[in-house]
């Protein structure tokens, strides 16, 4: 009978140590992802995909128009001796809504403003543009994301200054904002 009071504190001891194991492991985890969260540098440095084409000549593309009436695009469009904008957007995509007023006044700047439609219905693009005003000469309707893709487009909105022999000179990832505008006719005019 002398042996069950030590038998007892043993189990008694064990149990606590169970009990204190899940608490320890949390308190150990809490502790990592607590230092790596206000220390540690966990978020990625690059949110977006920059395009591998940059300095290359334009994809061969060929888009039906996107609106009745209105010129498709191609990439032979894009080679005319005069340095344009190609932007991609979509009806769905409110950033596209932000950067409307900027690529108006890129328009009434004088700069050739080209544009892709992502993933788009011809009803939607007409009454965005309605809404929104329409900078445009040209709208390829990219149904499939193909151009897109062939581009290495990550998104909409994204636009690219292409040069006057056809060849992307530059990649702007998201919406324009007014401070991008001069940043853009400064790239186009060194596209010349």
């Amino acid at each position: 009978m002398s042996d069950k009071p030590d038998m007892d504190a043993q189990t008694l001891a064990m149990k606590r140590f169970v009990l204190w194991v899940p608490l320890v492991i949390a308190a150990v985890f809490f502790g990592f992802f607590s230092y790596a969260l206000f220390f540690g540098n966990t978020s990625p440095q690059q949110r977006a995909i920059e395009s591998q084409l940059v300095g290359q000549p334009m994809p061969e593309f060929s888009l039906q128009p996107s609106l009745p009436g209105r010129p498709g695009l191609s990439s032979a469009d894009l080679a005319t001796g005069e340095p344009r904008l190609v932007n991609f957007f979509a009806s769905w995509c409110v950033p596209c809504i932000a950067e409307a007023p900027q690529l108006m006044q890129l328009r009434e700047a004088g700069v050739a403003i080209d544009a892709i439609a992502v993933r788009d219905r011809p009803e939607d693009v007409f009454a965005f543009l309605q809404r929104w005003g329409d900078p445009y000469e040209r709208i390829g309707a990219d149904t499939q994301s193909e151009a897109q893709l062939a581009l290495g487009s990550s998104g909409v909105p994204e636009t690219f200054v292409v040069d006057g022999d056809g060849v992307i000179v530059r990649q702007h990832i998201g919406d324009i904002r007014p401070e991008h505008v001069p940043e853009l006719l400064a790239a186009l005019e060194g596209a010349r």
